[in-house]
């Protein structure tokens, strides 16, 4: 359905301490599969330790890992040198201005960053599918100060998209609670969402 309508990575999300969307490893696997090879698939993983990243990734076999969590940044290396041919992408929750600090340190080891209104701070971790937005100027001066793409996400919606892309101009938008429906994806709301960006 999110590709029919015009997605170009699919997100797939596993085990979390808190948030939508999470589904068994295999199922992730078998989507993976049938997926076009034109379309990215994400491997959303809490995971922070490289052999635990690493198992997670051999049991779905996405092209794109999302590190919703903080990892040491001695881990990278390994991801680096265990699948070179994977796409690394950190997610950034944007809390106050030490998440630019975090960010730009973070870009020398990654693919991408994501920028998310989480909270890995809490005693039950947000990492993400909050459906909250977060500082978009806190968000641009990341985007301003990396030179590697940069996706923004976090409470994104049709009604403030556009905002979104102008006051950031992320290289990609990514989406969660707002086009979904008692926990599942709503196809009226994706159209609605896709029309607004068009």
């Amino acid at each position: 359905m999110a590709i029919k309508y015009g997605a170009s990575a699919i997100g797939l999300v596993g085990k979390m301490p808190s948030g939508p969307g999470v589904i068994a490893d295999r199922l992730i696997y078998e989507i993976v599969r049938i997926i076009p090879p034109s379309v990215a698939t994400f491997l959303l993983t809490s995971e922070t330790q490289a052999d635990d990243i690493l198992a997670h990734h051999h049991r779905t076999q996405t092209t794109t890992i999302q590190l919703v969590d903080r990892i040491q940044l001695d881990q990278y290396q390994r991801l680096r040198d265990e699948l070179p041919g994977v796409k690394l992408v950190q997610v950034i929750h944007v809390i106050d201005h030490n998440s630019v600090k975090e960010a730009i340190e973070v870009s020398a080891f990654v693919d991408a960053i994501l920028l998310d209104s989480g909270n890995p701070n809490l005693q039950v971790k947000q990492l993400g599918g909050t459906g909250r937005t977060h500082n978009w100027d806190l968000s641009r001066q990341i985007r301003e100060s990396i030179n590697i793409p940069l996706f923004l996400a976090g409470g994104i919606n049709k009604d403030n998209v556009q905002e979104a892309v102008e006051q950031v101009k992320p290289f990609g938008i990514d989406l969660c609670s707002s086009v979904r429906t008692n926990r599942h994806l709503d196809e009226t709301k994706l159209a609605a969402f896709f029309s607004a960006i068009d």
